[in-house]
């Protein structure tokens, strides 16, 4: 896409469970600083590995803090609100899941 004399690139990346970001990335794709998403592993809500000194986040954490923080914002809930809340829709969303592929059958 180019604007003016400016050339703006767009990548799109998929992430999932196999994937792994660093917390620099991670901070890049929500918005955040280090030190709220920190905060969010903390109260448990994401995971972390330490390789070599390198915090690592899967992939699915992308969504899953996109998701907390726009709890947070929209309901105005604190971490613990937003990670029962998060925990919540993601079993709603597993039992959707089995019901349509029981009805399959």
């Amino acid at each position: 896409m180019t604007q003016g004399n400016h050339s703006t690139e767009m990548a799109a990346i998929i992430l999932d469970e196999g994937s792994q970001i660093t917390l620099r990335e991670l901070c890049s794709a929500c918005a955040l600083n280090a030190e709220q998403v920190i905060a969010l592993v903390d109260e448990g809500i994401i995971e972390a590995r330490q390789v070599s000194g390198t915090m690592l986040f899967s992939g699915v954490c992308v969504g899953r803090v996109r998701r907390v923080v726009r709890l947070e914002q929209d309901l105005g809930v604190n971490h613990a609100g937003a990670a029962l809340a998060l925990e919540l829709l993601e079993e709603i969303e597993q039992l959707r899941a089995r019901i349509r592929r029981l009805e399959r059958r």
